[in-house]
């Protein structure tokens, strides 16, 4: 049976005879992958579509840039411009960054100012990590844990244990509801419905359920035996669960980052091909934008870890004078103001992705983002203090558990359908205010209300 001329590929039957229209199609010519429902595709790279589609991405024979070396001028340039509309907002906050090192020297006792000067200045600076490991690596990829671990180790240095859990589960809270609510409102609005792949939704799902519950043992088992042991065995068997339960995170964390990038990568990259390929106006000038040599990647990271790291001192320095001085709760801070700022950048570029109607890369870095807190940043951290002998758990407040189990039953109810629209999002991020409230008014342990 002749097949249409539009299809890109033969279609299997039982006879092996040549179409004469149909020409065969070298094996080393074809590419396959698995779909989303498990069917084998097979992609004809000789067709006037995949030929056209090469066209819109080949790589020049000195990179993706078309240069090589590092040109001064381009390459702030290139940085201005940034990845995305939303990302070039960011930018406009480079002239607190200098502010910022100032005062900090100039009017060291001006705890509030430099807070919100070196708070302003994380925005650009880890805008600019993001956008370099962008530039450094695939679209899909997200450089956004590097600022969150940053964050996490100068807390750490500083035995600021209740500030990390709060911000371990804030950071959680505020990619699961917050960006992804803002991501479906710019995906649905301009459209009835946006949709995303059944694969990217399901796998995020699943595993965001299983990091909640892990991370809830450490928490249940301490109150659940609070009344049957002393404080000291509470305490050593709690931080032995914690230990064990992180180690097994990273493990899940390692057996998912095989899954997506060796032995199912073809499902991920069609998924991510088909995104690209949308015929969708508004992406049209994302092809079309200069591109960062290898050399001038790497000076961005450099400088935009730099200053990452410089601010993110400043910033855990002025968190206890505040706290004492102005009655702002650790778990306020923790919990809202540490994971908006750590992850601004990151959250910006997905909301513009899902506006430009590629909802699986907009999904892939807001569940990425999640899953990389969830399954590696916060066992990490623990892990970390471990082997600088600090005493530090995972056993979280009953009210940030309950909240987390209840942000991933919303957010995976939303996924089911793999569709999404503006009332969704809406919704989501009406939950996260509402917690936002809650944590606002929840008291510091030393206040007398805590645990």
């Amino acid at each position: 049976m002749p097949s249409s001329p539009s299809t890109p590929y033969r279609q299997a039957t039982g006879s092996r005879r040549h179409d004469p229209e149909q020409p065969i199609i070298p094996l080393e010519e074809m590419r396959t992958s698995y779909s989303a429902g498990g069917e084998l595709l097979v992609h004809n790279r000789t067709s006037p579509q995949a030929i056209s589609r090469r066209k819109m991405v080949r790589i020049k024979t000195s990179g993706e840039s078309g240069r090589s070396g590092f040109h001064p001028l381009q390459f702030l340039k290139i940085c201005w411009l940034s990845s995305c509309r939303a990302s070039l907002l960011c930018n406009i906050f480079w002239p607190v960054v200098p502010a910022a090192f100032v005062v900090r020297y100039v009017l060291p006792d001006q705890h509030v100012l430099i807070f919100g000067l070196t708070y302003l200045s994380m925005i650009p600076c880890a805008n600019m990590v993001g956008f370099a490991g962008q530039e450094l690596s695939r679209p899909s990829t997200s450089f956004g844990s590097i600022v969150e671990v940053i964050l996490f180790i100068v807390l750490l240095r500083d035995n600021l244990f209740t500030v990390i859990k709060a911000a371990i589960l804030g950071s959680i809270l505020a990619t699961m509801l917050l960006c992804l609510g803002m991501c479906f409102i710019a995906g649905g609005m301009p459209r009835d419905e946006a949709e995303f792949s059944e694969t990217v939704g399901e796998a995020g799902t699943g595993l965001l359920f299983t990091a909640g519950v892990a991370l809830a043992v450490p928490a249940v088992f301490s109150y659940s035996m609070a009344a049957s042991l002393t404080v000291e065995q509470l305490h050593d068997k709690t931080l032995y669960i914690s230990r064990v339960v992180s180690v097994l995170l990273l493990i899940a964390y390692s057996v998912f980052v095989y899954f997506q990038a060796h032995t199912h990568h073809g499902v991920y990259d069609a998924i991510f091909e088909d995104d690209e390929n949308r015929e969708d106006k508004s992406c049209e000038h994302v092809n079309d934008k200069a591109k960062l040599t290898l050399t001038e990647c790497i000076v961005a990271l450099v400088i935009s870890i730099t200053l990452v790291t410089f601010m993110a001192i400043y910033l855990v320095e002025q968190i206890h004078p505040i706290v004492i001085s102005h009655s702002v709760s650790d778990h306020f801070m923790g919990l809202i103001l540490v994971p908006l700022v750590e992850k601004a950048a990151e959250h910006l570029t997905a909301v513009n992705e899902a506006w430009d109607n590629r909802m699986n890369f907009a999904l892939s870095h807001v569940l990425g983002a999640t899953l990389q807190t969830a399954l590696l940043n916060g066992p990490l951290i623990v892990i970390v203090a471990w082997g600088l002998d600090k005493q530090m758990d995972i056993v979280f407040e009953v009210f940030d558990v309950t909240m987390l189990i209840l942000a991933i039953l919303t957010v995976g109810n939303f996924l089911r359908d793999h569709k999404c629209n503006y009332l969704e999002g809406f919704l989501c991020i009406i939950a996260y205010l509402a917690i936002g409230v809650a944590a606002f008014y929840y008291p510091n342990p030393e206040v007398g209300g805590g645990h």
